[in-house]
This record gives structure tokens, sequence and C-alpha cells, in this order.
């Protein structure tokens, strides 16, 4: 089968989810992690839900602010954020490996004192765990409302299996549960706190710069949906009011672009390249839960 063309590349490094043909990725085709980071509305507004959750640390929002390319190129920033997530997931492990090590190696680097007095080091456990614990809960959460509907135990499975990339990263005690997210949850809100970086982050999503090619009003209802997923006293704590809730039209819209995006193929997305790298179909992921075992299997 001819081999499909290098994806992209993260800071001058090669990324090509097609190659090396047979080399396994951290984690299985028949994941729940595959099933849902093929669909980039999750995506999307999951990202952006962890973001908010990561921002209302102090320690996460200065260092993120203040020691990345986020203030002046917070789309190139969020886009190679978006690559590695892509890559942890379906690139092949010796390659997803070598770039997380990278991106480890800056982290490493990074550490300061926020405006309230509070010194923090990129590399702190405790926010690695917090990192990686919202990138999970908001992928997760986001295709189990705007795409489809998620059975407990496939959601404590993927909140399980998110363990093997956030230990890549740093984390150490992964939240292996929604309940167990909610209860770190729970342990960290003390320190969240509102902060006009949260507002200008929103600000940014809302305005289509991100995407230029995607309507409007379909950036708004994605950064919605995304405060949508925050518990309610959450929102309060961290000020996303009235204005942040989803409308009638946002809802629509989503009903409709979720779905669609978790059945539309396209050959040169990483999910495509890395099914085909492991010999299964292109379209593997987009084939029945007993042919997608038979093809295994086989």
């Amino acid at each position: 089968m001819a081999r499909l063309p290098m994806q992209d590349e993260y800071l001058g490094t090669a990324i090509d989810f097609a190659a090396p043909v047979g080399e396994p990725a951290l984690l299985a085709p028949d994941s729940v992690q595959w099933r849902i980071y093929k669909n980039p509305i999750a995506l999307g507004i999951g990202g952006i839900a962890a973001v908010l959750l990561e921002f209302a640390e102090p320690r996460i929002r200065s260092g993120v602010w203040d020691h990345s390319t986020y203030k002046a190129d917070p789309i190139g920033r969020s886009r190679r954020t978006g690559l590695v997530a892509m890559l942890a997931c379906y690139g092949p492990a010796s390659r997803a490996k070598a770039v997380i090590g990278q991106v480890n190696r800056m982290h490493g680097k990074v550490k300061g004192e926020t405006p309230g007095g509070i010194r923090y080091r990129a590399m702190d456990p405790l926010l690695l765990d917090w990192v990686a614990a919202t990138a999970s809960y908001g992928f997760l959460m986001a295709y189990d409302r705007f795409v489809h509907a998620l059975s407990d135990a496939d959601k404590d499975r993927f909140m399980r299996d998110g363990d093997t990339i956030g230990r890549e990263f740093g984390a150490r005690h992964t939240p292996p549960t929604v309940d167990a997210f909610m209860a770190m949850m729970n342990d960290l809100e003390p320190r969240f706190e509102p902060h006009p970086i949260i507002f200008e982050f929103l600000d940014i999503i809302q305005s289509g710069r991100a995407a230029p090619g995607v309507p409007r009003f379909l950036h708004r209802a994605i950064a919605r949906a995304s405060v949508s997923l925050l518990p309610a006293h959450i929102r309060r704590k961290l000020d996303l009011g009235p204005r942040y809730d989803l409308t009638r039209i946002d809802r629509t819209a989503l009903r409709f672009a979720g779905p669609l995006a978790d059945r539309h193929v396209d050959r040169t997305a990483p999910h495509c390249q890395a099914s085909v790298r492991l010999g299964l179909p292109y379209d593997f992921l987009f084939k029945s839960p007993a042919e997608q075992r038979r093809l295994l299997t086989a």
C-alpha cells in the first residue's frame, strides 16, 4: 500500500503518521482515544475547556502566559499543542516519545513567580497531573455531549488509558475515572480565580482567527460549548456568566457539526495515516465495532 505524505512538523522535527510501517502508537487502535481524537469538533471544544481549567490555576496561567509564545502567537501555539496531542495518540511511539521529550525539556526551563507571589515551575508533578487530567476530561466530555454519548465503561477506560500519555509528559497521578477527576478538581478549586487572561483567551477563540474558513458563529458556539463543560460552581468562580451560555442556534449548529465531523473521512488525516501504518484500512475507525474487531484479529 502506498505511503501517505508527511503530515506536519514540530519545531523542525518531521512528523509522519504513516511511518515507520508497523510501528505501534502509544495507544491501541481499539482504544477510546483513537475513536475520540479523530473528531475535530470534540478536540476543539475539549481543548478549550482544558485550557480554561488550566488558566483557572494561577501558577499554570502565569507559566503559559509569561514563558511561551501564547501572547504573541496564540493560534500558532494552539496548533502546535494540537499536533503534539495527535502525535501522542496516533503517531509511532518512538517519534511520539522523542517529541514529548523535546516538550518536556523546554518546560524544564520554565519557572517563575505569579503576580500574587506564588513560585512555580512547569515540571511540578502536581501541575503536570492537572494539565494531563484536564485534557482527558475536556476531550472525553466534549465527545460525549456534542458528538456521541459514551457508556460509563468507555468513559472510565478513556480516563485510565490517558495515564499512558500523561506519564510521558511527566504526570504521576492521573485520575482513572471521571469521578476521580472531579475529586481532583475539588482539591484544587480553592486556588482557582477569575482573570482577564481567561476572557482574552475566549475572545481569541470567538474571533475565528484559529480557522478563518470556518463560519464565525461556529467558533462562538464552540467557545460557549467549552464553557458549558465546566461544572456550574467552577463557572461562577471564574465569572463565566450568562453571556457564555449556549444559545438555541449554538446547540443546533453543534448537533449537526459534531456527528458530521465524526463521519468525515480524510485519507491525509493523522488517524487515517496511522491506520495505514498498522496495516489497517485507512477508514478503519469509521467501520462498525464488529468489523474493527475482525480486522484487528486478522
